[in-house]
């Protein structure tokens, strides 16, 4: 495999596409996978610090990406964290950026992200395996999607007490600044058009086959459909209630992960981010004046279609906006099936949806992690986990 066969992979035009197995190929057996996560992020987000954790885990992505240099690399944005695949010639380079990452978000924010990094080819010889497909989001964006186990166990081998030191970024490892270009949180917190966000995993019960899990995601995918409707009811996102953000506190955290310590570079940058949102308001109204259609309404549409908020890496991950009844029919069906030992899941409920974005050409290349407020996938996780263990203590 050369170091572009991520590049080469065709693209899935559905997202139903995930449930066959025949979609995915293995990763190539000199990558390595790169893992990070806040630790302790539960209790950051009870004290209200979630925007905080999900800018940590969005930099470890922006930051590869960057060394990467136009070049793509598959992910996945897990909300209080990052996984990735990383091609040889990547591997030092991206040991640094972490490394940096690392010491930004401890400097910056008090938290604590853990790194690691597993050859693919130790998962593989351990029966763990790593398949990767490549979906189309939008023309300007296409998300990895991943099955075969092989990243979930990269993950327990990372957070191992006993084997995680083996492929955890040492403390001793060069520190430099890592290049967070293009990451971006400028959006106020987006209100649900139907009054709830959820924040929905679901995983195919521990020991299942590959095909045993497909028929599981594609049963759950069909029963999301029955409940909630169709893509564009569920969307967690809704054009019109796209709106810039003038909160400095709520532009705080990129302005401190952009810029150099300091108040006056600080300051530069915060007012920079006023600026433009006030000349882009300025310009909508001048434009819709004089007749012609707003270049800020075309652009919240590419966020609208660049919007990362349904994924899979062994797990279905999904944001989704519907109403309490909807939201308990799919409670119902996902109990069942999980007391019938087919499934696991963890779901997390809120009133809006925040997003984290990487923006590398304003109206080309970017995504924009949609993650429901409040604790979102993080706490869907903590409530997954909790299911797990009644499962080992069964």
């Amino acid at each position: 495999m050369t170091p572009s066969f991520y590049d080469q992979l065709p693209a899935l035009p559905r997202f139903s596409d995930i449930v066959e197995l025949k979609n995915f190929v293995p990763a190539p057996g000199d990558w390595q996978v790169a893992i990070s996560d806040v630790r302790g992020s539960t209790r950051a987000i009870a004290a209200g610090r979630y925007k905080e954790v999900n800018m940590a885990g969005a930099a470890s992505i922006v930051a590869l990406l960057n060394i990467a240099a136009g070049r793509e690399i598959p992910f996945v944005f897990g909300g209080d964290g990052a996984t990735l695949l990383l091609p040889p010639d990547l591997q030092g380079p991206a040991r640094a950026a972490l490394a940096g990452v690392r010491a930004m978000a401890r400097r910056e924010f008090d938290l604590d992200l853990r790194v690691g990094f597993v050859p693919v080819s130790e998962l593989r010889a351990s029966g763990a395996e790593i398949m990767v497909a490549r979906m189309r989001i939008s023309e300007h964006y296409d998300q990895a999607v991943f099955s075969g186990g092989g990243l979930a166990y990269a993950e327990h081998l990372i957070k191992d007490p006993e084997l995680g030191p083996r492929y955890a970024l040492a403390e001793a490892e060069l520190t430099g600044e890592a290049d967070l270009s293009g990451l971006e949180c400028r959006w106020q917190d987006i209100p649900s058009r139907h009054g709830e966000t959820v924040s929905l995993l679901v995983m195919a019960a521990p020991g299942s086959s590959p095909r045993e899990a497909s028929a599981v995601y594609r049963e759950v995918i069909a029963q999301i459909e029955a409940a909630y409707g169709s893509e564009r009811d569920y969307h967690p996102l809704s054009i019109s209630r796209l709106k810039a953000s003038f909160n400095p506190f709520q532009l705080l955290a990129e302005t401190k992960l952009r810029t150099p310590p300091g108040p006056p570079a600080r300051l530069r940058y915060l007012l920079g981010i006023w600026g433009m949102n006030i000349a882009v308001a300025l310009y909508r109204v001048s434009q819709a004046a004089r007749g012609q259609r707003p270049w800020w309404d075309a652009y919240r549409e590419v966020v609208f279609r660049t919007a990362d908020y349904k994924k899979y890496d062994d797990t279905l991950r999904m944001i989704i906006a519907g109403d309490a009844a909807k939201r308990e029919r799919l409670a119902r069906y996902l109990e069942g099936s999980f007391q019938r030992g087919r499934l696991v899941y963890g779901i997390h409920v809120t009133d809006r949806a925040l997003m984290t974005c990487l923006v590398f050409e304003r109206m080309g290349r970017q995504v924009h992690f949609v993650d429901g407020a409040d604790g979102g996938y993080a706490l869907a996780a903590k409530d997954m986990k909790q299911r797990l263990k009644s499962l080992a203590l069964a």
